[in-house]
């Protein structure tokens, strides 16, 4: 009877001479296969785990047992056939079942195994290039001596065969191309509260290729296949800790090209997905799906349902990108659920991530520069905006991040990149990411009379950018109340009725919409955005020139266009007609006579947003009047308190501080000394 491991010495060491003979004829037998992915400069041999296991079981065996013994035999046999090329590098496209796993569940056993894990690229430092070999010259006697360098620190020969020790000359080394990369566990395996796990990666020779590394940035989904080793670790003093340290020295990684439409939908999801699409009530079904636990709140939770589908990323004809993500801002009371909102979509959403204003800091969001401890270089670090391109972050608390921190949004949210320079690192990220956003007022509870920008910590440049802005209020009222009560409760007492869409059913259902459909703007949908447009922007106004109120703008009519194609994809529809448009129209009807509604002219006026009112700018115009005024008659200082005589019964004194801080803070006015002001 044949022993069970063929290919193993009585020591348990591979008998290298059957190996090489069974290794040359599996690649005989895939010889044009191979020869076919060898093209070019490519020497680069890519093996599919299972024909190789369904050729020989044994081999596959060692591969998984002694990976590094396995895969240096297999190039020694390659290199030994006529028409191979030298020095080709033979990578696995895949490993059995048994060997894939959650970076979670690796420990110590599977140390100097072949395994395989699949996650976000967290950091990447610098490709920077690593000695494997050096060769010395003794002087005393000639010898060349060669020393693999396995270890981190640089290694020269103790001693030579003609016994002299040290004072060797270097006169070669060998050198490869390295990098490292940290993998982060993907969210969508992870579950409630967990935190994602992470590695190191170490990568070298063609898998840092300029290729390969355009492929593999930070935000990058990929998949590793290698050998578990252990990492010493240092005390600082040149002693080493028992603990060790865990990273895979990767024989390949696959880019998997992961976005928000990564999920698979067979025959009887399909089935499902269409026969909800046939439904009339779909749209109602699809609002009343978004967070059923709370009541109410229809427009926002429509706006939600938007944003999860997502308009059209088109290019213009000069070449420049328009984004098809839409952002969306919950301003609102404390206690009215924006939280609630924004747990929701970060669990509906096929690819999301969930961060708070309170604990995120500029690399949280977007990116950062890091020291990379292993190769002594920089690298890049993905925040959250990055890690979740092609899908949505939600940013709790958005008004307590730092000036600083929420300055680094601007080009993720309007260019949809995030370029870095600093230290030796430059690199521009891609962060195609949806906006879910939620901020509190300064003083408590949101005032209408007010401007946003004057109640919540955000600057206008920052505020135009969100395709909708939605207040939520907590105003008493018995009708409302009781129905809000009763549903609380019933709630708690977990018999409230909801007739809404399955969540992994509605997960599928947007994956399907994002993957199939890319609906294209109808002639008569065009026409009914155009009439809303130009009739609201040429309404009858109040004022003239810079005191002349804009009802809406352009920024409005692209978040129009996002809306509406959004609404053509819920119904799963190739094309955006009436219907779509309609529903847009209606959804920024809705926000601006919330934000952008001027109570003062009774007129929409789209730079309330910004805190910079048609009434606004009037009040500004009567104060630099006045104030040219009374420079005639007291010159160029001028005294607070005569400014706000001479504007006595025409504005009150708050509006009077409130121009007069305006100008100081633009420029047109300084402060010579206390109590008074002159003009620049």
């Amino acid at each position: 009877m044949e022993e069970e491991h063929m290919h193993e010495d009585i020591n348990g060491a591979i008998d290298q001479d059957e190996f090489l003979s069974e290794a040359k004829e599996f690649f005989e037998v895939n010889r044009k296969e191979i020869i076919r992915s060898m093209s070019g400069e490519n020497k680069v041999v890519q093996v599919d785990f299972d024909e190789f296991s369904a050729h020989s079981p044994e081999l596959a065996g060692n591969l998984i047992d002694r990976p590094e013994e396995t895969v240096q035999l297999l190039e020694v046999a390659l290199e030994e056939l006529e028409w191979a090329p030298n020095d080709a590098r033979v990578r696995f496209m895949s490993i059995s079942k048994g060997q894939e796993m959650f970076i979670r569940y690796i420990r110590s056993k599977h140390l100097g195994k072949m395994i395989s894990i699949e996650g976000i690229v967290r950091q990447a430092s610098e490709v920077r290039p690593l000695v494997t070999n050096a060769k010395f010259e003794c002087p005393s006697c000639g010898t060349i001596i060669s020393v693999l360098q396995i270890d981190k620190k640089f290694k020269e020969p103790s001693r030579c065969s003609c016994g002299r020790r040290g004072g060797f000359k270097e006169i070669a080394k060998d050198m490869v191309d390295a990098q490292v990369l940290t993998i982060e566990e993907a969210s969508d395996n992870l579950y409630g509260g967990e935190q994602p796990k992470r590695m190191t990666i170490f990568l070298k020779e063609d898998l840092v290729d300029p290729t390969m590394e355009m492929r593999t940035t930070p935000g990058s989904r990929v998949k590793i296949i290698g050998i578990l080793k252990e990492i010493a670790i240092s005390t600082g003093r040149g002693a080493m800790l028992t603990r060790f340290d865990l990273a895979i020295e990767s024989n390949n990684i696959i880019p998997m090209e992961e976005s928000f439409e990564d999920i698979d939908i067979n025959e009887e999801d399909e089935r499902a997905i269409r026969e909800l699409a046939a439904d009339p009530k779909l749209i109602d079904k699809m609002v009343d799906s978004i967070a059923p636990s709370i009541w109410g709140k229809r427009d926002v939770k429509k706006a939600l349902a938007f944003q999860l589908f997502g308009g059209v990323k088109k290019t213009r004809s000069d070449g420049t990108k328009m984004r098809g993500d839409i952002h969306v801002l919950l301003v609102g009371d404390p206690g009215v659920a924006k939280s609630v909102m924004l747990g929701f979509v970060a669990g509906v959403a096929p690819k999301a991530r969930y961060v708070s204003g309170k604990s995120s800091t500029g690399a949280g969001l977007t990116a950062t520069v890091v020291k990379d401890e292993i190769l002594k270089g920089w690298g890049l670090e993905a925040g959250a905006m990055v890690l979740a391109n092609k899908g949505i972050v939600c940013i709790d608390e958005f008004d307590k991040m730092d000036e600083e921190d929420r300055s680094v949004m601007h080009e993720a949210m309007e260019q949809q990149t995030i370029t870095i320079a600093k230290a030796t690192v430059q690199a521009t990220l891609r962060a195609q990411t949806s906006v879910l956003a939620a901020a509190n007022p300064k003083f408590g509870r949101f005032d209408p009379l007010q401007s946003i920008p004057k109640q919540v910590n955000l600057v206008p440049s920052l505020l135009s950018r969100f395709d909708a802005i939605f207040i939520m209020r907590d105003i008493p009222g018995r009708d409302n109340d009781e129905a809000i009560a009763t549903h609380v409760l019933l709630e708690h007492k977990q018999e409230a009725k909801h007739d809404v869409i399955d969540k992994d059913l509605l997960k599928k259902y947007i994956s399907y919409a994002k993957q199939k459909y890319n609906p294209v703007l109808g002639s008569e949908a065009i026409e009914a955005m155009k009439s809303f447009y130009v009739g609201l922007r040429n309404m009858p106004q109040i004022g003239d020139g810079p005191s002349k109120p804009i009802p809406i703008g352009a920024r409005q009519l692209e978040a129009m266009v996002r809306l509406a194609e959004a609404h053509a994809r819920m119904r799963l529809s190739e094309k955006v007609d009436v219907a779509d448009a309609v529903a847009a129209i209606d959804l920024v009807k809705s926000y601006l006579l919330q934000v952008g509604y001027d109570k003062t002219t009774k007129t929409f006026d789209v730079d309330k947003i910004t805190g910079n009112s048609a009434s606004a700018r009037n009040k500004i115009g009567v104060v630099i009047d006045t104030l040219s005024e009374l420079e005639k008659r007291l010159g160029k200082l001028i005294p607070l308190e005569e400014i706000s005589k001479a504007l006595e019964g025409r504005l009150k004194g708050a509006e009077v501080d409130e121009a007069v801080g305006k100008l100081l803070k633009s420029g047109d006015l300084f402060r010579p000394k206390r109590g008074f002001v002159q003009r620049m």
